[in-house]
C-alpha cells in the first residue's frame, strides 16, 4: 500500500513542529497548516488519507469545521481531533460527524502512531476488499462470456445432430456408416 498522506493542523507552532518531526521519522508523508483556514485551502486542492487537527483554533475555522470540510471533500479521509479541552460532548459530536479518533493534548506520540497504524490497516483492508471485488467482477464477466460461447457451440452441435438424424431417416443409411460420418464431422 502506498504511503499515507497526512495533513497536520494546529495553531501551536511547537505542536505542529513536533507532529511534523515525529511523523516524518515514522515514514509518513506529512504537510502542515497553521490554522483551519489554511487547512481548508489545502483540503480543497488535494487528497489526504488522514488529517490530524487541533479542535480549538482561532480564525473562525476550528477542528470541527476542518473535519466537516474534509468529509465533504472525500469521505475516505480519516480525521483525528486533538484537544487540550477534552469533553465527552465534544468527543461524541466529533465521532458523530465522522472523526476516526479523538486524542487529548499534549500528544502522546506512541498512542498517535497506534491510531495511525489502525487507520493504515483499515485502509489496507478496504483496498484489498476493493481489489477482490474487481477481480470477482472480471471473473464473472469472463465466465459469462465462456458460458455464452459454450451455449452457442452446443446449439451448433445440436443443429448438426438434428441434420444428421434427418439425413439418416430420409435415406436409410447403414448405422455403422452413420457413426463414421458423425465422427468425421465432429473431428473437423
Amino acid at each position: 500500500m502506498k504511503q499515507l498522506k497526512i495533513l497536520a493542523v494546529d495553531d501551536d507552532p511547537f505542536t505542529l513542529k513536533m507532529l511534523d518531526k515525529k511523523l516524518v521519522k515514522e515514514g509518513y508523508d506529512i504537510e502542515t497548516a497553521q490554522d483551519g483556514v489554511e487547512a481548508g485551502k489545502l483540503i480543497s486542492q488535494k487528497f489526504y488519507d488522514i488529517i490530524i487537527t487541533d479542535l480549538v483554533m482561532p480564525g473562525g475555522v476550528d477542528g470541527m469545521d476542518v473535519l466537516e470540510s474534509a468529509k465533504a471533500k472525500n469521505k475516505e479521509t480519516e480525521v483525528i481531533l486533538l484537544t487540550a479541552h477534552a469533553s465527552v460532548e465534544n468527543a461524541v459530536e466529533a465521532m458523530r460527524k465522522g472523526a476516526a479518533d479523538y486524542l487529548k493534548k499534549p500528544v502522546n506520540f506512541y498512542e498517535l502512531t497506534l491510531r495511525l497504524e489502525k487507520i493504515r490497516n483499515y485502509k489496507k483492508l478496504l483496498k484489498n476488499a476493493q481489489d477482490l471485488r474487481e477481480a470477482m467482477d472480471v471473473t464473472e464477466r469472463n465466465a459469462s462470456q465462456t458460458i455464452q460461447h459454450l451455449e452457442m457451440s452446443v446449439a451448433e452441435l445440436q443443429s448438426i445432430v438434428y441434420e444428421i438424424r434427418q439425413v439418416i431417416m430420409s435415406q436409410s443409411i447403414d448405422p455403422k456408416k452413420c457413426v463414421d460420418m458423425v465422427l468425421d464431422i465432429v473431428s473437423s
